[in-house]
């Protein structure tokens, strides 16, 4: 299988990314990246999937199933926490932004018809997860606990500061056990450029995706629009290389009766959680809330 999906080998047409369950050799999690020009209608059928409709860059107005949704949106996800909605599966959904838009569709193959439904930026939890240099900002818009308007489908956002390490320690869940659930994990990079706020493919950062029994050992290097695909494995670190802020997409679903993001470390590793009680966060986290950017 291939785990990298570098920037262009998943487009379709103007759209950056088109990733199917198909593609990515899975049952369940799916990611599409549309571009929408100015004041152009697109029409999308969900079919088996549900989704939510998360700008990247710009807003938008959503209609599905008669309800219409107005998206803030942002200028880039290095700028402010969005807005968004969910919408169900077997839905015909409009998308149209009057200035044009980056839009993410985050997916999961579903059984459940749900209805559509918005989520405003300001009831989004934007914390501070790790300490020190593994310090990062995780955006928990679509997770259990915090959105529970969803059938299978879970999504995060995170933020990594330059020189950073996130999704540390390493960790899992591809069995089901006391302490994880099975879930297909899609990561999806945004690398912001030397300003610190628009994404570029001039800087970079790394990830690490693993087994122990050796089948899956990759570290590779992720540059502004690249997809790595979890499977199964331990997962992490993703590094952000100094001078360039790193942005990822989670999105997350498996066979699990309940949505779940539980997880188990790689126990070589976990002591590093402890390590952290005697560090300071880094006062740069969180780099962005519904009001913005916190620097500014």
């Amino acid at each position: 299988m291939n785990l990298h999906r570098p920037l262009g080998t998943l487009s379709d047409g103007a759209d950056p990314i088109h990733l199917t369950p198909a593609e990515a050799g899975w049952t369940y999690t799916g990611l599409r990246v549309l571009t929408l020009a100015p004041g152009v209608p697109r029409v999308i059928e969900t079919g088996e999937f549900e989704a939510f409709v998360l700008p990247l860059s710009g807003g938008c107005v959503v209609e599905a199933d008669g309800a219409r949704f107005e998206l803030t949106g942002r200028d880039s996800v290095f700028t402010r926490v969005t807005d968004f909605a969910y919408v169900p599966r077997d839905a015909t959904v409009t998308l149209t932004s009057a200035a044009g838009a980056e839009i993410a569709l985050p997916m999961a193959r579903c059984t459940r018809r749900l209805t559509p439904k918005y989520g405003p930026a300001e009831g989004i939890p934007a914390e501070t997860r790790g300490a020190g240099n593994a310090s990062r900002q995780v955006t928990s818009f679509g997770v259990p606990g915090v959105w529970e308007h969803a059938d299978k489908l879970n999504a995060c956002e995170l933020i990594t500061p330059d020189g950073n390490w996130s999704s540390y320690p390493p960790h899992k869940h591809d069995e089901a056990s006391d302490c994880e659930v099975v879930n297909e994990e899609i990561y999806y990079f945004r690398i912001a450029a030397r300003d610190q706020i628009t994404p570029s493919r001039e800087g970079f950062g790394f990830h690490r995706t693993y087994t122990a029994d050796g089948g899956i050992d990759e570290d590779v290097t992720v540059r502004d629009g690249d997809v790595f695909l979890v499977p199964r494995g331990y997962h992490g670190p993703c590094v952000a290389a100094p001078g360039y802020p790193m942005y990822y997409l989670n999105v997350l679903a498996g066979p699990a009766e309940e949505r779940s993001m539980a997880f188990c470390d790689d126990p070589a590793h976990t002591w590093i959680r402890d390590s952290w009680a005697d560090q300071q966060t880094d006062p740069r986290c969180p780099v962005t809330t519904a009001d913005g950017r916190t620097d500014r």
